[in-house]
């Protein structure tokens, strides 16, 4: 079962934006990032899989709400293909410079840098497996 950490009223309460007319998709994407970083990362879950504490929920939300508006600042859709060319034009096709900048976290994630501090804020990074 997937599972979706924020809601497009918590985007618009983190950005002060109104959310995106796709914000489901991107916060699902986001949210599957967020997993992704956290692999090695232990808390108690519900039934659903979702964080038993709420203090850790807030902050996978708000590392879900800060993914997507790092993805929308880099002019990604939550592929993760806009970070990957300098520049770009369609016809006739012409890309630009290949970025390699690499994963910031686990799971190869290229988080964004406020989603990595409300992680890392919350005790679940970096991730210990015992």
């Amino acid at each position: 079962m997937e599972r979706v950490y924020a809601t497009p009223e918590d985007l618009t309460a983190w950005t002060g934006r109104p959310a995106p007319d796709d914000a489901e998709r991107m916060l699902s994407r986001a949210s599957e990032d967020v997993d992704d970083a956290l692999l090695t990362a232990v808390y108690r879950t519900d039934d659903a899989g979702m964080p038993a504490n709420p203090k850790i929920r807030r902050a996978l939300a708000d590392a879900t709400c800060a993914q997507v508006e790092y993805q929308i600042a880099a002019g990604d859709d939550g592929t993760g293909a806009a970070g990957r060319w300098g520049s770009v034009s369609i016809g006739p096709v012409r890309l630009g410079d290949r970025k390699d900048g690499g994963p910031q976290a686990a799971g190869g994630v290229d988080l964004g840098p406020r989603a990595h501090r409300a992680l890392t804020r919350a005790g679940l990074l970096p991730g210990v497996v015992w």
